[in-house]
This record gives structure tokens, sequence and C-alpha cells, in this order.
């Protein structure tokens, strides 16, 4: 083999090497999950144009989704500790396919806000479980890639759902519920055959602990209020931003353009950037893409072409990267065995919070004007690093235990 076939190999063999079996299984049914979420991103182009909603009635049904996620990541980590990773995360699967359907074809207010808040409940139940799999069967040192692997995964999958998606939906939404259903399916068909159950409990035959455990824990309840501060940021990027971009007299076409841009940058530098970055501190990587996000999002505040959007869109996208795989690395150093559902479950917690708190704070903002709003987010995300900077010493002494 020549020097350069062994160097490929070595660089491959350093991105994909080594991870268990059933890893690649759960990689593979998360990608073709999200291949197949069509219906989330168009929800609210399905309820004003197929079902005749006004807008403000779409807005009830969206924050009863909300609700439903908020309850969404305890519960499941729970069951995950309780019941078991595999039967959660499949269990999830099967129940998210049916509510897809049920959604798909109510008809009435009533129906479609019921399907809705348990579609809220299910459709990201599996991450808990999945974080607690993950946890189990990869070592330490190679979580972050792993961890990382999935972030991509899901990112890919998602950018193009949102392509194929736009253009099925052309000839009717019927299809895009059907298709993410099926797609549900085959991830939970694929974990319950082919990933083993991993829970500590069910073999040791004890249970031991609860919510109130992960609640006394001070480094984790700091480490999920953290996650908020900075979800809280990102999740500006698809609620005030489009709005503030149309304020400018942009386009619609121009928020696509621009976040084509996160898409595509993750996609290709991401599971590059994965294995170099795992050499250092977790708290401290984690600290440094919340910082680069944060000077991203305070770009946008003298930003006022798709130019210049993509360009503020692209920083913080250098930011998310650079977090990619860190959040469950640290969860899962700070979790015990026993309990690793449930601390999933309070870091999942954070980002069902922060996608009901950002419309909320950020159209207030946006109001007074954008001048104010993206300052104030640049400056929570470097509140956000600053704070995961602090934690650095009780994470690190914690991973060593």
């Amino acid at each position: 083999m020549t020097s350069t076939g062994i160097t490929t190999a070595g660089f491959i063999r350093s991105r994909v090497g080594g991870l268990p079996r059933p890893f690649w299984v759960l990689f593979g049914g998360t990608l073709v999950n999200r291949l197949g979420t069509m219906v989330e991103p168009f929800i609210g182009i399905y309820l004003t144009q197929a079902r005749g909603m006004p807008v403000t009635a779409a807005g009830l049904v969206m924050t009863v989704f909300g609700l439903g996620s908020l309850f969404s990541q305890p519960l499941a980590g729970w069951l995950t500790d309780r019941v078991g990773r595999r039967a959660t995360l499949s269990g999830g699967m099967v129940a998210t396919a049916v509510t897809m359907l049920a959604l798909g074809y109510a008809t009435n207010l009533a129906g479609i806000c019921a399907a809705m808040f348990v579609l809220g409940v299910v459709i990201d139940a599996y991450r808990p479980a999945s974080q607690a799999l993950v946890a189990d069967l990869v070592r330490p040192e190679d979580r972050p890639r792993a961890y990382g692997l999935l972030f991509w995964a899901i990112n890919l999958g998602y950018s193009v759902s949102m392509v194929a998606g736009g253009w099925l939906a052309r000839s009717g939404f019927t299809l895009l519920f059907w298709i993410d259903a099926f797609t549900c399916l085959v991830f939970g068909l694929l974990v319950w055959r082919a990933v083993p159950e991993t829970r500590r409990a069910a073999r040791e035959g004890k249970e031991a602990g609860g919510f109130r455990d992960v609640l006394r824990d001070r480094v984790m309840v700091a480490y999920a209020l953290t996650c908020l501060m900075f979800y809280v940021v990102y999740a500006q990027s698809y609620t005030t931003l489009p709005l503030a971009m149309t304020a400018q007299g942009l386009p619609t076409s121009s928020y696509g353009m621009a976040m084509a841009v996160n898409g595509l940058l993750i996609v290709l530098i991401q599971p590059f950037s994965t294995v170099w970055l795992a050499r250092f501190e977790p708290s401290r990587v984690l600290a440094t893409g919340y910082a680069i996000a944060g000077v991203g999002f305070m770009l946008t505040t003298v930003m006022s072409t798709t130019a210049g959007h993509a360009t503020a869109v692209a920083v913080w996208t250098l930011g998310e990267i650079v977090t990619a795989g860190i959040h469950g690395t640290i969860v899962a150093a700070l979790a015990p065995a026993h309990l690793r559902g449930r601390y999933s479950g309070l870091y999942g917690l954070s980002w069902s919070a922060a996608g009901l708190l950002a419309p909320l704070i950020g159209t207030r903002l946006l109001a007074v004007g954008p001048e104010v709003l993206w300052p104030v987010m640049g400056g929570l995300a470097l509140l956000a690093a600053a704070a995961q900077l602090s934690l650095t010493r009780a994470i690190r002494a914690r991973q060593a235990a």
C-alpha cells in the first residue's frame, strides 16, 4: 500500500474506527429517521394552508406542541432508566409514527391540538435513550467522536429532508406524514432488532435513585442552566432571524439561502473537527464554541443583505460545530450509569424550555429593535461561555472519578 493509501486509511480510521457495531446501527437509524423528518419543519405551512387555520390558531397549536415537549425529556429519561434504553427508543419511534398519521388525518382543532401535544411528548423521546446508549456502549475517550457523528447524521438528514419535504409538499402534505411515520418505524425496528439492552440496573437487578438525585447534583443543574442560556440564543436562528430579515425588506428565500450555509458547513467541516477538538478539555471547548456563536449572533446587528446574513450564519455555525459532541460527552461524564437516562432528560429539558422561551424573549427584544436583540443574544452566549468555564474544574474532577 502506498504512503497515501496508509494515510487515507488512518485518516478514515481516526474518524470512524473503534466504535462498536450497535453504535453504527444507532447512527444509521438516526440518519434514516432524520431523512424522513418532513412534517415538523413545515407544520406551520401545513396548518395555515392545508387546514386553513388563521395564524393565531396555528400559533396556539404550536404552543401546545411546545408544552408537550416540556414533558418529553424528563419522562423519556425516567423510562430510559426504568424500562430500558432499547424499549424507550423503539417505543418512542412507534408512538411518533402513529401520532404522525393521526395528525395527518385530524381535521378539527381539538383533534389537531391533541395530536400535536402527544407529538410534542413522543417525537424527541428517543434522545435520552440514544444519549444513554452511547454512554453505555462507547469508551469515554471515544464519546466526543460518537456524539459528534450522531450530530452530523442529524444535520445531514435534516438538510436533505428540508429540500425533499419542500418539493414533495407541492403534491400535498399527506405523503410527508407517511414518509415521516415510515422512517420512525424503521429507526425503532433497527434498534429493537440490533441494539442490545444496556441498562445497568437491569443486569444488577436493582433500581436506585431518581430525579431528586439529579436535581441534588449542583454541577449538573448548573450545566443544564448554562445549556439553556445558549439554546435560547441558538433558537433565535429559526424564530426571530427570519422575522428580522423580512423586516429589512429581504425575501423569504434570503433566509433559506443564509441558513443553507449552516447545513453545508456542518456537513463539510464537523466530521473532521470533532476528532481534533476531542483532544482538549470538553468544558473549555464548549465555552469556546459558545463564545464564537455569540460573536456570530452579534454580527447580525450590522447585516442587511443576504450575503451579510450568510456571513453571520457562517460565524455562529463555526461555534455550533465546535460544540458538536461535547454536550453529550459532559452529560455522560457527570451521570452515574444507572441515572444516565434521567441526566440526559434534564439536559434535553434545557432544549425544550429554550424552544418556549426563545420566541417570547426574542420577539419582545426585536420589537424594541434589532440593534437591541442581537447584542443581548450575543452577550447571553458569552455569559454562557463564562458560566461553562467556571464549571471546568468540577467537571474535570467528576471525569477523573
